[in-house]
Formats: structure tokens, sequence, C-alpha cells
């Protein structure tokens, strides 16, 4: 079973893409990067919550919008950075 599970994940993960030059391909619908959007993120990728410092990253590196990939990428990815690139030097 587990076996099975890991050969479908990665056929899934090395599926390509589709492009926007595809028929009927839509460009991915961005959200915005508000704090209430990153909590929530977070819950639902980490089963976590994150703290401010955490949350202030993630809105300064993406910015007004993103789209829900990159927001939940941004999320996995703070968790495992050293504090000191997290953190504004007071």
């Amino acid at each position: 079973m587990k076996l099975q599970i890991a050969k479908l994940s990665k056929e899934i993960t090395e599926a390509p893409l589709p492009t926007a030059k595809a028929k009927g391909a839509r460009k991915p619908a961005r959200v915005s990067v508000s704090e209430s959007n990153v909590r929530k993120a977070a819950t639902r990728v980490l089963n976590a919550k994150l703290v401010s410092t955490e949350v202030s990253y993630v809105q300064r590196v993406l910015g007004n919008t993103a789209t829900q990939e990159e927001l939940d990428a941004r999320v996995l990815a703070v968790r495992s950075m050293k504090w000191s690139e997290i953190a504004l030097p007071d």
C-alpha cells in the first residue's frame, strides 16, 4: 500500500504542469497575502500556527498577492529557516 502511494505521489509530482498556451488553461488565481490567509495556510499545511514574526516574514517576501501554491510553499519554507533569516534586526 505504501509503495503504491509513493509511486502515485511520484507520478503526480513529475507530471508536467499545463502551460498558458494549452487550450482551456487558466492563469492561477491570486490571493491576498493577509495575516488571516497566511495563518489559515499554516494551519492547513502544517497543522500548526505560525508566530507573528514568521507571518510578517511571509508577507514581506510575497508582497500583496500570491498564488495559493506560492503561499503554501513559503509557509513550509519559513519553518525550516534560521531565526536570524526571518527576524528583522532592531
